[in-house]
């Protein structure tokens, strides 16, 4: 069974989130071994700089890249936009050659550039900029959505 992870900057503190992301927790259990890891939000200065933001994204990269191990896709604005069917295709070409996919979602800052080399596949759910906690909720249930279309089952359209 291949384990999934979702590594992501902050924690969900409102518990609409909190309750979207388990119900996709629990549904993806029986597919995968699901994991989500949370980074610590780095503190911003009241009056930031470039430069000071610049070290957050840098300090955020840094403990991520400590919980990466296996093919990585980093969610980034920039990144690939695939369709549900193309997202649920690559999950499955990874997993003939990978035991674990790791999803990376950046903290309201976005992602170091140390991460995004890292990162097999950039991908991006457009060009719209997601919260960081909405961003998980669209991971999870797209992730759940590529099993389902994987396994032949049916999901609303």
């Amino acid at each position: 069974m291949l384990n999934i992870k979702i590594v992501c900057v902050g924690k969900l503190k409102e518990k609409y989130w909190q309750d979207a992301c388990a119900e996709y927790m629990k549904r993806l259990g029986a597919y995968c071994r699901p994991e989500v890891i949370e980074v610590p939000e780095e503190k911003l200065p009241a009056n930031a700089s470039a430069k000071d933001e610049q070290h957050v994204i840098e300090a955020e990269g840094k403990e991520i890249l400590k919980r990466v191990s296996g093919y990585v896709i980093a969610l980034d604005v920039k990144g690939k936009e695939l369709s549900s069917e193309e997202l649920a295709g690559r999950v499955s070409e990874i997993s003939l050659a990978h035991s674990s996919v790791v999803f990376i979602i950046g903290g309201s800052l976005g992602l170091s550039d140390e991460v995004k080399e890292r990162a097999d596949l950039k991908m991006s759910f457009g060009r719209i900029t997601l919260p960081h906690q909405l961003a998980r909720v669209v991971a999870l249930e797209q992730i759940y959505r590529a099993f389902k279309i994987n396994a032949g089952e049916t999901y609303h359209k």
